[in-house]
C-alpha cells in the first residue's frame, strides 16, 4: 500500500467537523452549504470571543477563519488558540479578501496553516480542506502508532528488567547454595566427630572422677607429694567443674550444628516445581543467619526479635526464595534501626529498645497467610514509599546499597507465588512489610 492510498483511506469527510467563524452572513451560509453538501458537520460563529467559547466546549477537527471581524480579529484569534494547550494542534485556515504577503506570512506565523482568498472557488476550498484533514487524521493515527509502539518498548523494558532481576536472583541463589553446600561439608564432618566423641568423653572423665573418689575414700592421707599437687592444681575445684566444661562445650557443638542447619535450610535450592514446608522453619533460619547483627554492642543493646506465630499449614512454595524475601526484609530493619539509634546514648536505646515484630496469621477463610515484619526504626516519607520497590532504587550510600533486594523481593512474591508485599511507614514510626501467600488447594 503507498503513501497516496494511505491518505486516501485516512480522509473520511463524515467523520469530521468543521468550525467557520465569519461576521458576514452571507460568507456563512455560501461555505456552509459547500461543506455540508459534501457531509461534513459545519458549526457557525460570527465573532472570535464566541468561536474561541465554541472550540472550549467541543473540538473542532478543523477551523475556517475570517481576518477582518469587530472585537479580536482573525489574527488575535488564531494566536488565543494556538497559545491554549487543548486547542494548539487543530488546523486554522484563513479566509480574507486581502491577499497580501505581508498578512499571509503574519498569519503563518501566528500557526495557520493555509490562507483561501474570498470571493470562494468551491472546488479550491474544498481541495484545500481535504488536504489538511488528510494532514490532520495522518497525524493523530501516526500519534498513536507512537504511542502503541512506546508502550510496547515499555512493555518490553520491563519484560527485561524482570528477566535480569530473575538472573540476578537465580545466581545469587546458586551461588548461595554451593557456597554453604561447601561450608556444611567441612564444618559437619569434625562437628560430627566432635559432638559423638564429647559423649565417651564425658563417661570417662566421670569414670576418673569416680575412681579418684574411692582413692580419696580409701586413703585419706596420701603421701607428701600427692598432697601437695592436689593442692597445686586445686583438684576439687577440677572435679566440680568438669562436667560445667562438657556441657559447655555440648551446648558450643549444637549452636554450630543448628548454624549449619539452618544455613542449609535458608538457602536450599529450589526445584522446578513448588514443595510443601514450614514457613516457620524459613524465618528461624534466617534469623540465625542475622544473629550477629541482632547481639549487643558497646553503643547498643541486643536487637530484640519478637516472634508471634499462628498455628500454620504449610504452604506449597519455593522455600529458598521466600527466605530470600524473608532476609532482605530482616535485613533491611536491622539497617533502619541502626539508622534510628544515630546520636542516641545506649541508655536511651535501653529505655525503648530496638524490636523488630515478626508476625504470622492464617486469613479467616484460610485461604492465605499473612506474614508481617515490623520494626520501630526510622520509617519512611509516602515519596519513598512509593518508590521502595522499584528497580534500582535505593535510600543507602552508593556502594551499599544495590536497589535489587525489594524489588526482588516483590518479584518472588508476587509472580512466583501469586501473593502481594506491602508496606506501611511514616517518618519516625517504623515501617511494616506484609506478605500475602495464598494457600493452593
Amino acid at each position: 500500500m503507498n503513501y497516496k492510498q494511505n491518505i486516501q483511506m485516512l480522509y473520511v469527510p463524515e467523520d469530521n467537523s468543521i468550525l467557520v467563524v465569519d461576521d458576514t452572513t452571507t460568507n456563512l451560509e455560501i461555505v456552509f452549504d459547500i461543506l455540508t453538501k459534501v457531509g461534513f458537520e459545519v458549526t457557525t460563529e460570527t465573532t472570535g470571543e464566541r468561536a474561541i467559547k465554541q472550540v472550549e466546549q467541543r473540538l473542532p477537527d478543523l477551523i475556517l477563519l475570517d481576518v477582518m471581524m469587530p472585537g479580536i480579529d482573525g489574527f488575535e484569534t488564531c494566536k488565543r488558540l494556538k497559545q491554549n494547550s487543548a486547542t494548539c494542534d487543530i488546523p486554522v485556515i484563513f479566509m480574507t479578501a486581502n491577499s497580501d504577503t505581508d498578512s499571509k506570512v503574519k498569519g503563518l506565523n501566528i500557526g495557520a496553516v493555509d490562507y483561501i482568498t474570498k470571493p470562494f472557488h468551491e472546488e479550491e476550498l474544498l481541495a484545500r480542506i481535504k488536504t489538511h484533514l488528510q494532514l490532520r487524521n495522518l497525524t493523530k493515527t501516526l500519534e498513536k502508532r507512537v504511542t502503541e509502539r512506546t508502550g510496547a518498548l515499555s512493555r518490553a523494558l520491563k519484560d527485561l528488567q524482570e528477566s535480569q532481576l530473575q538472573l540476578v536472583q537465580t545466581e545469587k541463589m546458586s551461588a548461595l547454595g554451593q557456597l554453604v553446600a561447601g561450608v556444611a561439608h567441612e564444618i559437619n564432618n569434625p562437628v560430627g566427630f566432635i559432638h559423638g566423641n564429647l559423649g565417651h568423653a564425658s563417661a570417662y572423665f566421670q569414670d576418673m572422677i569416680n575412681i579418684i573418689n574411692l582413692y580419696q575414700q580409701h586413703y585419706p592421707n596420701p603421701v607428701p607429694e600427692i598432697k601437695e599437687e592436689i593442692t597445686a592444681i586445686d583438684l576439687k575445684y577440677i572435679l566440680a567443674d568438669l562436667p560445667n566444661l562438657i556441657s559447655s562445650m555440648k551446648e558450643g557443638v549444637q549452636r554450630i550444628r543448628n548454624i549449619s542447619t539452618s544455613l542449609r535450610t535458608f538457602s536450599r535450592a529450589d526445584s522446578d516445581r513448588k514443595v510443601f514446608c514450614n514457613i516457620h522453619d524459613g524465618i528461624d533460619s534466617t534469623i540465625m543467619i542475622l544473629k550477629h547483627r541482632l547481639k549487643a554492642s558497646e553503643e547498643r543493646p541486643d536487637i530484640q526479635i519478637i516472634r508471634d506465630y499462628d498455628n500454620l499449614p504449610e504452604l506449597e512454595c519455593f522455600i529458598g526464595q521466600l527466605n530470600q524475601v524473608f532476609m532482605n526484609l530482616l535485613a533491611n530493619a536491622i539497617d533502619a534501626l541502626e539508622e534510628s539509634n544515630v546520636g542516641r546514648t545506649y541508655i536511651e536505646i535501653e529505655a525503648n529498645p530496638n524490636q523488630v515484630l515478626i508476625q504470622t496469621s492464617l486469613s479467616e477463610n484460610k485461604n492465605h497467610i499473612f506474614i508481617c515484619i515490623k520494626d520501630n526504626g526510622v520509617g519512611m516519607p509516602t515519596d519513598v514509599q512509593q518508590k521502595i520497590f522499584d528497580h534500582l532504587f535505593t535510600t543507602k550510600p552508593v556502594g551499599q546499597g544495590t536497589g535489587l533486594g525489594l524489588s526482588i523481593a516483590r518479584q518472588i512474591v508476587v509472580e512466583k507465588h501469586g501473593g502481594t508485599l506491602e508496606v506501611n511507614s511514616a517518618p519516625g514510626q517504623g515501617s511494616e512489610f506484609i506478605i500475602k501467600l495464598p494457600i493452593e488447594k
